[in-house]
């Protein structure tokens, strides 16, 4: 709300919700756009019209029960980017199944712990991923009482595994009849998805999200992007995070678009070749991607120009990475878009209409249908315009709470429904807002708040710098000190002396980081989110600063 004392604003539209379930909002979409393409894998040579994935997901959905999935059971997946997991995604929406994602990174351990936390009744799997042997993980764990079905994708058998093509098959067993009665037995505030968060201590917790909150989400990311049945998305993200299956898959569905998955897991190479090849006129990645991307030795030989837009997110977007974007990828309508898993997962996005400050300099303004406030983290009063403070926010996105984990949810979601993000942020007059840190990686030196996103946009500046994060480690003069890690780009050498001399006059004393580290990579969880507690962690005991964290 522009103009307000208040760090506050709501997200009024014209545009109503969407009231329906997923199963019955693929049914109207692949009626009205039947011969719309829905999905396009190369990696797979499929192409699937919506039509035919309509097909494909009844099929799947009567096989499921088949199986004898109960509306409310859970279903686990765990798989990189491949059809499959799309069938999968929309027929256990169909039968009122809750989707278990489970991150193509976990091992052994975090498997079994996901499992059992959630009582998956059946999980369907890859046979590998990269260096992960997923067969081999669930031989080794012991699985929980409730798990009787494990569906194995690929032609290959396993003993005790059921191949994908023979639960399809057992479809025949279950008529159109009975899967439209058990479709009509959704209600859209079910629950439909648990997706576990990637916590920085702890073990994960499973924010549980709704149809609701997932299908309109979907659909208002994609309408601010100004999508229609004609657009193409390539989506190199996971679809394991919110990013790919909600603002990339449900984003298209709900506008008769089409997807596009470049290969299981990202690769620079197959996103430039599949942008080309499919005339995409979108591309999502997290900022490390469009990094990567556009560090590509051959990456001027690639023809973009069928891209309009896209969506940068996942992680703070260096602003001179979006002007990149914007001027050399074509990408004219790029935006940025925050949320976290908990809110399904978009509360603001840029507009493509937007003065380009506003869209490369902060996240834009809040979504429809929803509040957000910034209030003081101590004393919970909302704060001023311009004042940093902890974001917050309310509405029809916030999940239904953690899977069977009340205390957390009390401590994540207040009595009066507001969402704490742990993430600072300052809002403007004109109500959009841009995130400065976690509460959490605030830098205090010597009694100076220090945001690292401060600094990192500042070196990004530097001709040489690829990529940067900055983060605190202990000093026993100043509590705190800066340190920055460091990607110098292809080919370049650049000096701490130099860097430092590159900030002298330019930012604050006490900003200019006392440490340098330079690497090939950062830390990352498999959404490409930068681990900084494990960055702190190694350069602590990399400096010999353990004591002074301790004394």
């Amino acid at each position: 709300m522009a103009g307000s004392r208040w760090s506050y604003a709501s997200g009024a539209s014209d545009q109503p919700l969407l009231g329906l379930t997923i199963g019955d909002m693929l049914d109207d979409v692949a009626a009205r756009f039947p011969d719309n393409e829905a999905l396009v894998v190369p990696h797979q040579n499929l192409r699937l019209r919506y039509r035919e994935m309509l097909d494909e997901v009844n099929r799947c959905a009567r096989a499921l029960l088949a199986l004898g999935i109960e509306k409310g059971e859970r279903v686990g997946i765990w798989a990189p980017n491949r059809a499959e997991w799309t069938i999968t995604q929309f027929a256990t929406a169909k039968v009122g199944a809750v989707l278990v994602n489970i991150n193509p990174a976990y091992r052994r351990h975090e498997l079994e712990y996901a499992l059992r936390q959630s009582g998956c009744t059946a999980v369907v799997l890859a046979r590998r991923f990269k260096t992960s042997d997923y067969v081999g993980m669930m031989r080794e764990i012991d699985p929980p009482a409730e798990l009787r079905h494990r569906v194995l994708l690929g032609k290959e058998e396993a003993e005790g595994m059921v191949l994908w093509d023979e639960l399809l098959a057992m479809s025949r067993d279950v008529t159109e009849d009975a899967l439209a009665r058990r479709q009509k037995d959704q209600q859209f505030d079910d629950p439909i998805n648990i997706q576990y968060t990637s916590g920085t201590t702890g073990f994960p917790k499973g924010a549980t999200l709704s149809h609701h909150n997932l299908l309109n989400n979907g659909y208002f990311v994609a309408e601010r992007m100004r999508f229609t049945h004609r657009d193409r998305l390539v989506i190199p993200v996971p679809l394991y995070h919110c990013f790919g299956m909600v603002m990339g898959n449900l984003g298209c569905m709900t506008h008769g678009a089409t997807m596009i998955y470049p290969s299981e897991g990202f690769d620079a190479k197959r996103v430039l070749e599949t942008v080309e090849a499919e005339r995409a006129t979108a591309l999502y990645g997290v900022p490390t991607m469009f990094i990567a991307e556009l560090d590509h030795p051959h990456f001027a030989r690639f023809d973009l120009s069928s891209l309009r837009t896209g969506i940068m997110a996942g992680s703070p977007c260096p602003i001179e990475v979006m002007k990149k974007v914007v001027d050399l990828m074509h990408m004219g309508e790029v935006e940025i878009a925050y949320g976290m898993t908990e809110t399904s997962p978009v509360s603001f996005q840029t507009r493509p209409d937007a003065p380009l400050a506003k869209r490369v300099g902060t996240v834009g303004q809040i979504h429809p249908h929803l509040e957000a406030k910034i209030q003081d983290p101590t004393t919970g009063m909302t704060v001023p315009i311009g004042t940093p403070g902890e974001l917050c926010t309310r509405g029809y996105s916030v999940m239904l709470g953690y899977w069977n984990q009340e205390e957390a949810t009390r401590e994540a979601i207040d009595r009066a429904r507001w969402m704490h993000t742990g993430d600072l942020a300052v809002m403007d007059g004109d109500a959009y807002v841009n995130i400065v840190g976690r509460i959490k990686d605030m830098v205090i030196r010597g009694g100076e708040n220090v945001y690292p996103r401060e600094v990192e946009e500042f070196l990004y500046t530097h001709p040489k710098v690829s990529d940067v994060q900055v983060i605190g480690v202990p000093d026993p003069k100043f509590g705190e000190e800066i340190m920055a890690w460091v990607r110098v780009r292809e080919g370049e050498s650049v000096t701490e002396d130099e860097l430092r001399e590159f900030c002298r006059g330019e930012i604050a004393h006490f900003k200019i980081p006392r440490y340098f580290k330079f690497v090939d990579s950062f830390p990352m969880t498999v959404t490409g989110k930068v681990q900084k507690f494990v960055m702190r962690e190694q350069s602590i005991e990399e400096l010999g600063l353990r004591d002074v964290e301790t004394a």
